[in-house]
């Protein structure tokens, strides 16, 4: 038997990222680490590209905080205040972005290549939950 300190690292190769996750319209989300891929229990990373003049569908991520990475693009960012107004968030290489869990937004790109960002959720899956609009309920458990 293995102590647990001694089980091995897992390598994920940027070109063996898997598609085989919850989509989201108007981006491509790839997973690498996940308790999927190699068996995480409190994370889920991966990358997502939203092509050139493309917005996201709406959507949240659960109970999941998420951080984002901008890696190459102009990303813009997008959520609704409490009094209606959608609130923009212009990103560059180089940024971050913190989402609260349940929080809808969605991300545009407005530039002529694609935005390419970094995720890391603090969920072992890729939770993702398409939403009509910014503005629609979101049901927490227990609520």
């Amino acid at each position: 038997m293995t102590d647990h300190w001694h089980r091995p690292l897992r390598h994920i190769k940027g070109s063996d990222l898997s598609g085989d996750t919850t989509q989201t319209s108007g981006m491509r989300r790839f997973e690498a680490v996940s308790g999927k891929t190699v068996g995480s229990e409190k994370v889920w990373m991966g990358e997502t590209h939203v092509g050139p003049a493309t917005n996201s569908g709406d959507h949240h991520h659960g109970e999941a905080e998420t951080a984002i990475y901008v890696k190459s693009g102009h990303p813009v960012f997008v959520f609704a205040d409490g009094g209606g107004e959608e609130i923009r968030v212009e990103t560059g290489p180089g940024d971050y972005i913190f989402v609260p869990p349940y929080v809808p937004h969605r991300e545009e790109n407005p530039g002529d290549e694609d935005a390419v960002v970094i995720i890391a959720r603090s969920s072992q899956e890729g939770i993702v939950v398409n939403l009509p609009s910014l503005w629609a309920p979101v049901e927490k458990p227990g609520e």
